[in-house]
């Protein structure tokens, strides 16, 4: 492989994309250009549903919706271009890209995130995952599914965990309180999709658990940032539960507004128990603020198994939450520096240059 190779990526989704896997996917592709480890970067996506500014050194070609359509689009723009690296971000397109790295002769890296990969998939995505030079997986959890599976050698599976955007800082949380009316409560947040088919993140459970802690004193607020089609579920369980005035549904809300709630809780808990990673905790602890997780998946790796955040089994989760609450905020300076120095980008970039120097050295 010459020096600096160019890549073509084919994805679910990256730029203009939502969601943990799309920004996953900008964070890696956007660090090759960065270190200038490629050359250059051409993306295929699914569906890119938001505008954006791409960084210099990438290309990203037209949305294509259908399955045809864009196995079609992703070939032909393979055919007409150099194409040295070819990166799948998503098992489920592991068939289209393997084909494409044996008309081109090319490197493969897929990527594996969480559940997709937990369970032995279709005969075609095993096949491609096992054809790859090079498996990323998110947390170890998903590493060892893959391993579970695969009739591959370790060398080759490596964990390559999400990093945390810069725009995640500490800082002042009065002002967003005092506008929602919540100083001198207890606030709780969770932020994640209300997807019915991810329910195991957990929002239901801390709804759940609201009547206990104002039982045991506690003036507790949850606020629940995000939207999806489960959103009409969980409203209805706070009626029912009689707390719909201390659960506030703020849907789906900018990026700045997502830092400002950060920085305004007192505790990001999201008893997830299917997280491939949950880039979120990173999100939360890099604005200061402590963070509750279950011990389950590729969470202990965002909670760096509790050096970051607190990790709990699911029987514990309600005793320890309320001993939280009644702990005094920790320094949210000396808890951003040490995500930023485990999960910063400057670490992420250093990764992506190992992950390229191994994937150069593979014969």
């Amino acid at each position: 492989m010459k020096a600096s190779p160019s890549v073509l990526a084919i994805v679910t989704d990256a730029f203009g994309g939502r969601g943990g896997i799309a920004q996953y996917n900008r964070d890696f592709l956007g660090a090759l250009v960065e270190t200038g480890s490629v050359s250059s970067v051409t993306v295929v996506p699914r569906q890119a549903p938001n505008k954006v500014v791409l960084p210099q050194g990438i290309e990203q070609m037209p949305a294509r919706f259908g399955r045809v359509s864009y196995s079609a689009a992703a070939i032909r723009t393979a055919l007409l271009r150099q194409v040295d690296i070819v990166f799948c971000g998503h098992l489920l397109m592991g068939p289209l890209a393997a084909l494409i790295r044996r008309l081109k002769r090319a490197k493969l890296i897929v990527q594996a995130h969480g559940i997709e990969a937990w369970k032995r998939p279709t005969c075609a995505q095993r096949a491609a995952l096992e054809s790859a030079d090079m498996v990323l997986c998110v947390s170890r959890h998903t590493r060892a599914s893959v391993l579970s599976w695969a009739d591959m050698t370790p060398e080759r599976v490596l964990v390559m965990p999400n990093t945390v955007r810069d725009v995640f800082v500490p800082g002042e949380g009065s002002p967003t309180r005092a506008a929602f009316g919540l100083q001198g409560k207890h606030v709780l947040l969770t932020v994640g999709r209300m997807d019915s088919r991810e329910r195991y993140k957990g929002q239901d459970r801390v709804i759940a658990v609201i009547p206990d802690l104002v039982a045991k004193g506690y003036d507790v607020h949850y606020l629940v940032v995000g939207d999806g089609d489960d959103r009409e579920r969980l409203e209805t369980l706070a009626r029912v539960l009689g707390v719909t005035e201390r659960v506030h549904f703020l849907g789906a809300i900018g990026l700045e507004s997502v830092v400002d709630a950060y920085r305004m809780a007192d505790l990001f808990v999201m008893p997830s128990t299917g997280e491939g990673f949950g880039v979120v905790f990173l999100e939360a602890m890099a604005c200061g603020t402590p963070t509750l997780g279950l011990a389950v998946a590729g969470a202990r790796d965002a909670l760096a198994d509790g050096e970051l955040g607190t990790t709990v089994s699911e029987t514990q989760f309600v005793p320890v939450l309320v001993g939280m609450l009644g702990d005094p905020k920790p320094d949210p300076t000396a808890l951003a520096a040490v995500t930023c120095a485990r999960f910063g980008r400057e670490s992420f970039k250093a990764s992506v240059r190992t992950v390229l120097t191994r994937l150069m050295e593979v014969a």
